[in-house]
């Protein structure tokens, strides 16, 4: 499921829908059915549709149009299906209304495969344009280049830059390998990039070993000098760990400077063949200027930011620093960590619910519960535990992550899957009966810890209780998730390597079971106890879970199992 695309057939023709169907339907092929137009338009607004197959013969040209309007995609290929009879005039209809190719009734399905698999690759080479793009230009510049096909230089009256190098870089690159530098870089500006993405900031280039980041460039998101802030003192954090982990291995270390400034700047795009967003100013200037006076692991901002973040930071005084080429000083300062009242845990590190919540950001600090919930499962799951293990968990989640991304779950909801899988087995740290017992208490208990709300809390206890035996019928598209993803390598290849896992572990147990009786335990449960909820999951998933129970009840005929 690495690569997948949603395919909308839209008709009310139960025989052309299961035609589409079968001849469309292959591997990361997701094929969603839809009868009218009414819930045509539902999926494309919730939904990121690759292609669209609508029959032009019962739609009026201005729903044919809104359909794409409404779209998620920006570049949902439409192709038109129309009755043989009006095929010169139903096609150009189609064409005219954005249609790029058209197919006919009766369905031919060899040229509608090869007609579709044109767009299926330019589907999946516009992904990686717009992925690329969206790495290189900022959300709201990206937006006026489509909309306008330019942007035109903007001046930024608070704009906020943070720079950081690593210290002693140019001599400590001598005495390291060119490909293990890369890789070390790499580590590090990996990381800083997902704080980046976090906090809302903008990441502008890289330097050698020095990486720029600006807030404040879109306009609608708050507080970009707290923002800056926060994502500095995680950094910084993290290097310092990072450098504790080297000490104690005896390896060499890196340390970092950074610094923070606030001011009017200028944005734009300079090059015609190859763009580039920049912005300009003495603002980048006296920025770049505070992280060359910083010290080892420690942050200076200016009084620019001092005035924007004071209520809210522990900073230190360290007087005028002076400014090159420009001439005079400015007075600077250490930026040493949150307020103890704005922090989560008191530590000053991590901020809580308010502050986050201040600086436009989700209530929950996801991040700091996902690393302490997989730190207490890898500590504190049994060995014996050779299915339900961290690598089980972790599974389940990069699954889920890509159902829910199929169908289209928004930031939020992501967010309480995520936390219900992570949290669903640390039951089994207690006992491996009824482990969502003890699951739903731990969440209960540490959850609003992290700023989830009681609703929030409700919702993720709903999802880990359809897990339990004796659990109803899934009630929503997050408790469907939750159970596919669960259950996916019922439908995969790796089938038979995943289930003498949970074999060995249920005889760690006392669940030991025959040859015999455990083919026909799988069978059972395979035809009899399990389904797919998801249509998703149904459509990558049942073939080959029915090619997995035609293996066991082969592997039943075989003498040797009695």
């Amino acid at each position: 499921m690495d690569k997948y695309i949603n395919i909308l057939v839209i008709d009310d023709n139960f025989k052309t829908q299961n035609g589409l169907k079968e001849i469309l339907s292959e591997n990361g092929t997701n094929i969603l059915i839809s009868k009218s137009y009414e819930e045509a338009l539902t999926i494309v607004s919730r939904k990121k549709i690759g292609i669209i197959i609508l029959n032009i013969d019962t739609e009026t040209p201005k729903n044919i149009t809104y359909i794409k309007e409404v779209s998620l995609t920006e570049n949902t290929y439409l192709i038109s299906l129309t009755n043989n009879e009006y095929k010169g005039i139903k096609s150009v209809k189609g064409l005219n209304k954005g249609a790029v190719d058209y197919i006919t009734l009766p369905l031919t399905p060899n040229l509608i495969k090869a007609k579709v698999d044109v767009f299926k690759s330019l589907y999946f080479k516009d992904l990686k344009i717009n992925q690329l793009l969206k790495n290189i230009f900022p959300e709201n510049v990206l937006s006026d280049l489509n909309e306008q096909g330019k942007f035109l230089p903007r001046r930024i009256e608070n704009g906020v830059v943070l720079f950081t190098d690593f210290v002693h870089f140019s001599q400590k690159s001598k005495e390291i390998r060119p490909m293990e530098l890369l890789k070390k870089l790499e580590h590090y500006f990996n990381f800083f990039e997902k704080v980046v993405h976090r906090f809302k900031l903008e990441k502008i280039k890289t330097i050698g070993d020095s990486y720029m980041v600006i807030g404040g460039v879109n306009d609608s998101i708050k507080q970009p000098a707290i923002r800056a802030c926060l994502a500095a003192i995680e950094i910084k954090n993290f290097v310092i760990q990072e450098k504790l982990k080297a000490k104690a291995a005896q390896k060499d270390y890196w340390d970092i400077r950074i610094g923070i400034h606030s001011g009017p700047l200028v944005a734009g795009i300079i090059g015609t063949k190859k763009l580039s967003f920049d912005v300009w100013g003495d603002t980048v200037n006296i920025a770049s200027r505070a992280e060359q006076a910083s010290e080892e692991n420690e942050i200076t901002v200016t009084k620019s930011i001092v005035n924007q973040i004071g209520d809210f930071f522990d900073i230190q005084e360290r007087g005028g620093i002076e400014i090159k080429k420009r001439g005079g000083t400015i007075k600077m300062f250490f930026l040493k960590k949150i307020k103890l009242e704005y922090s989560l845990f008191s530590k000053g590190i991590t901020p809580n619910t308010d502050l986050r919540i201040l600086c436009d950001l989700s209530n929950v600090n996801f991040e700091s519960m996902r690393t302490d919930i997989l730190n207490l499962l890898k500590n504190q799951l049994p060995k014996k535990l050779t299915y339900h293990n961290v690598e089980h968990t972790l599974e389940v989640e990069k699954t889920a992550l890509y159902l829910a991304e199929i169908e289209g779950l928004n930031e939020e909801d992501i967010i309480i899957l995520q936390t219900a899988i992570l949290y669903h087995d640390y039951g089994f740290t207690v006992e491996n009966e009824d482990n969502e017992k003890h699951a739903i208490k731990f969440a209960l208990d540490n959850l609003p810890k992290y700023g989830y709300t009681q609703k929030q809390v409700q919702i993720i206890i709903d999802i880990i209780s359809v897990t339990k035996k004796d659990a109803a019928t899934p009630r929503n598209v997050l408790e469907k998730i939750m159970l596919d993803a669960d259950h996916d390598y019922l439908g995969r290849e790796d089938y038979f390597f995943i289930v003498k896992k949970l074999r060995l572990e249920l005889e760690n147990y006392g669940g030991k079971m025959t040859e015999k009786n455990w083919v026909l335990f799988q069978i059972n449960y395979l035809e009899n106890k399990h389904r797919f909820y998801t249509e998703t999951a149904k459509n990558f998933r049942v073939q080959t879970k029915k090619e997995n129970i035609k293996k066991l009840k082969q592997k039943l005929k075989n003498e040797s199992i009695y």
